[in-house]
């Protein structure tokens, strides 16, 4: 037995246990299918200071990173992986657009992609590739826009989808796509609140949904939906906290849970969930740490973790986490440094690999990982 097509969700790749054999007068009823993220192999992390991308790849058991090479990109802020590995997209600060490149599926080096980049009408702070790798959406910081592409599947090159764009609130700063590819949601700094989007699955445009916007805290800035796609939370950056809701499966709207939201540590940055949807861990710039929250798998709540907050290097700008969930890491941003650490399986507390920290370029932004 085998499976005979994979998922249109890339980032699920399924396999069959128990699929073959035989038993004499007997029914085979131990055939298991499961789907599951493919492992990470390769990381890249934004650097501002420097203008470059750094390329890693990841050893699978100690979660070591190797460096790979360092590629020149023009004033690089944020970064994104397309779910099947094979091409990132980074924005720039500089009016430069957003530049895409192509991965070397043995050495994670990459290579500029056709025309380098697209016009993106300023800084695109959220950026996001549907669960499909087939749709791009990158936040217009400046123009309270999410900038929606087409993706091609041979190249990965970018072109404007018909609907090329859609209105959200003031200062629009984070993005997530549901791990379905039906719901998109928008973090907006400027008003305290979140724009909702269904998200057409023939053309990838997005629509305004029936209630458009929720409110969030004080200068929301960042928002991660968990792998069920049960749950959205929301990193607010003015009133530090993080806030979250519940999805409805249908519609897509969201519904604040009745639970106080758990407090961060100073300047929180950037809000990320593990692939296992058991914890979530905020990036604290003047903090100089990370808070770590367990997830409720029933209700969605997050709760302070034993260790609530966690030591970083200078100024942490994000958090990634591997695929198996054993991993995570850090990029320092005043250090130029990623910091890598255990993830505890029990309690989601992070335990630092010192001796693993690898340099990075100047001021890194983002850190992300790649299949």
């Amino acid at each position: 037995m085998s499976i005979k097509s994979q998922s249109k969700i890339l980032t699920r790749v399924c396999t069959v246990a128990n699929g073959s054999g035989t038993i004499a007068a007997a029914a085979v009823d131990d055939v298991q299918v499961v789907c599951t993220e493919p492992p990470s192999r390769f990381a890249y992390v934004s650097n501002g200071g420097s203008n470059s991308v750094s390329a890693y790849t990841v050893d699978a058991s100690t979660g070591a990173l190797r460096a790979a090479t360092t590629l020149s990109v023009p004033s690089p802020y944020a970064l994104t992986v397309d779910p099947s590995g094979r091409f990132v997209y980074v924005s720039s600060t500089s009016g430069a657009g957003v530049s895409a490149y192509s991965i070397d599926r043995v050495t994670g080096d990459l290579t500029a992609i056709g025309a380098l980049s697209v016009a993106a009408g300023g800084t695109s702070a959220g950026m996001a590739v549907d669960p499909t790798g087939r749709f791009a959406y990158f936040v217009n910081l400046a123009g309270d826009r999410v900038l929606a592409f087409d993706v091609d599947a041979n190249t990965g090159a970018l072109s404007p989808m018909a609907v090329s764009s859609v209105k959200t609130g003031g200062s629009p700063y984070g993005i997530a796509v549901d791990p379905t590819g039906r719901f998109a949601y928008v973090a907006n700094t400027g008003d305290g609140t979140v724009s909702a989007y269904n998200l057409d699955a023939t053309s990838g445009a997005l629509s305004p949904m029936a209630i458009p916007t929720v409110t969030a805290g004080s200068g929301a800035r960042d928002i991660a939906v968990d792998p069920s796609g049960r749950f959205a939370y929301v990193l607010n950056q003015g009133d530090m906290t993080v806030m979250a809701y519940g999805i409805d499966a249908v519609t897509g709207a969201l519904t604040e849970l009745k639970a106080k939201p758990p407090k961060t540590e100073g300047g929180p940055f950037s809000i990320t969930v593990d692939p296992k949807g058991r914890f979530a861990y905020v990036a604290n710039l003047d903090g100089h740490n990370v808070s770590a929250y367990t997830l409720n798998a029933s209700t969605g709540v997050p709760t302070p973790a034993v260790t609530p907050t966690i030591s970083t290097g200078n100024r942490p700008a994000s958090v990634a986490i591997d695929a198996s969930g054993k991993f995570a890491y850090v990029a320092d941003n005043t250090d130029g440094k990623v910091s890598i650490y255990t993830i505890d399986a029990a309690s989601g507390v992070l335990d630092p690999q010192a001796a693993l920290t690898v340099n990075a370029g100047q001021a890194p932004n983002r850190i992300v990982l790649s299949r």
